[in-house]
């Protein structure tokens, strides 16, 4: 077992992250179009000396222009991020842009106004873009769960294995074991022996997730193979695990069936034997 184990490990991928996965271009795209208008008005504070005047001639036409400020210092939901004013108050950063005063403090507190006078940006649409890409990195953490049940996908259909996937619980009522938790598997597939519920995950980082994850896996499994037409089957990989390799090599020993990219041909051979059916 700890031979198996040992192997397993070592044959953990570096990555399984495609170029497309880095950056949702259309998702940037949507967000800067969404407050494109109010960018390009706010275009009208670039280059000019006394931002203060250029800020009330710019709110008396329009104050809802300042409603995107927060986004031009790599912000979201300004009705929920709070900071420090010059007071030392706590405030929420969405009560700055409820006057001029509070603008022009923002503005002057944040650096902005010496961006604008300096002409360091020359267009605020262009400049979100950027920003937006930035922040877009964050989502990369669960692009790089959604590459591998897209691999997953391609395995499976390329050996011509029929599934399901965001399977529910409640599709199977003789499974009781998991009490009134509604779990949904990633990935269901029938064999003329049995049902595979599968879950899929990729970790690139450590962190404390991943013994969450084990722990909860190694508790879901024997609930389920309890029952002699259901298996549970966890499939994962990721550098990650390097971070939890105790907690896994737990798992590894209670899961039978735990498979990483290089050993799924020994799953696929596996039901492709017992004879795959719909489910």
């Amino acid at each position: 077992m700890k031979d198996n184990f040992n192997d397993f490990i070592a044959q953990l991928s570096q990555t399984n992250i495609t170029l497309s996965a880095f950056t949702d271009f259309e998702k940037v795209s949507n967000n800067v179009r969404k407050i494109a208008i109010k960018l390009n008005q706010l275009n009208y504070l670039i280059g000019k000396e006394d931002l203060g005047k250029a800020i009330k001639e710019l709110y008396e036409e329009n104050p809802k222009t300042f409603d995107v400020l927060e986004i031009l210092i790599a912000v979201r939901n300004k009705d929920n991020r709070k900071c420090i004013n010059q007071k030392g108050d706590t405030v929420f950063i969405s009560s700055y842009f409820n006057s001029v005063e509070g603008i022009i403090e923002y503005i002057e507190e944040t650096g902005l106004s010496d961006v604008f006078k300096r002409k360091d940006i020359t267009n605020l649409v262009d400049y979100v873009y950027g920003v937006e890409v930035g922040l877009d990195t964050n989502a990369r953490k669960n692009r790089g769960g959604d590459c591998m049940s897209n691999a997953i996908k391609l395995i499976f259909d390329s050996n011509n294995i029929k599934y399901k996937t965001e399977v529910s619980i409640k599709n199977f009522p003789e499974i009781i074991s998991l009490g009134e938790d509604v779990k949904r598997f990633d990935f269901a597939v029938k064999t003329r022996q049995k049902t595979y519920l599968i879950e899929v995950n990729y970790y690139n980082g450590g962190g404390s997730k991943l013994n969450e994850v084990a722990r909860s896996y190694s508790d879901v499994a024997p609930k389920i193979n309890q029952y002699e037409n259901y298996e549970f089957v966890w499939i994962t990989d990721g550098q990650g695990w390097h971070s939890a390799k105790n907690k896994l090599q737990e798992a590894y020993s209670i899961v039978p069936s735990l498979y990483n990219l290089s050993s799924i041909s020994q799953f696929v051979k596996k039901v492709l034997d017992e004879e795959v059916v719909e489910l």
